[in-house]
């Protein structure tokens, strides 16, 4: 069982549905009950990073204690954001997962970023089986994440910068493009990811 996370933010009928298209079950989860658990901790996100955090704030340590526990995390756009310390965009302390911070776009880009874009893979993750260099994703943010340290950024887009676009570590995936929007290849990247796959 896939849970999402229901924390009033982001498009999560979308996400449901796409999961539900590989044949996934999946539940919608708002409490700590629901993610422990689980086969798998999905995190969408469309909005600002403080107010996502807040909404998070009462499960934050089940967040951190399920995803040390070993239970496949995936962070989609905003979720992949909070898994960082924090944003330039507020002043919140994300979750800490993974160390780094998330930054606007650079200005000489139209932000947000807003349509397809093809990425640029740096390592072979599991999460990414199938996926092949220059293959186009959704993306839609204006703020970006820059890991403290390099080896974790799986793939890459250039847009005004190189652009964090796939993270992993151990069992902890983030997408800043979002899979639900992006056609048969971002249901790949989620078939892999509740193939049990560790990112």
């Amino acid at each position: 069982m896939i849970a999402i996370l229901d924390y009033g933010m982001g498009n999560l009928y979308s996400i449901r549905n796409a999961f539900e298209k590989t044949g996934a079950q999946v539940r919608m989860v708002q409490d700590a009950k629901g993610l422990h658990g689980a086969d798998g901790v999905v995190v969408p996100g469309v909005g600002a990073f403080d107010a996502a955090m807040r909404k998070i704030a009462p499960l934050k340590d089940d967040i951190i204690d399920v995803v040390r526990s070993g239970t496949p995390y995936m962070g989609i756009c905003l979720g992949m954001q909070v898994l960082f310390d924090r944003s330039e965009e507020g002043k919140e302390q994300g979750l800490g997962l993974i160390p780094g911070k998330a930054v606007k776009l650079p200005k000489s880009v139209l932000v947000p970023q807003i349509g397809w874009n093809e990425l640029k893979i740096k390592k072979h993750i599991s999460i990414l089986d199938g996926i092949s260099d220059g293959d186009f994703f959704y993306f839609v943010h204006s703020y970006y994440c820059i890991p403290k340290d390099k080896p974790v950024v799986a793939a890459t887009v250039d847009y005004g910068a190189d652009v964090t676009a796939v993270v992993a570590v151990d069992n902890i995936c983030g997408l800043q493009f979002h899979p639900e929007k992006s056609g048969p290849k971002g249901l790949l990247i989620l078939e892999n990811f509740i193939g049990g796959v560790k990112c």
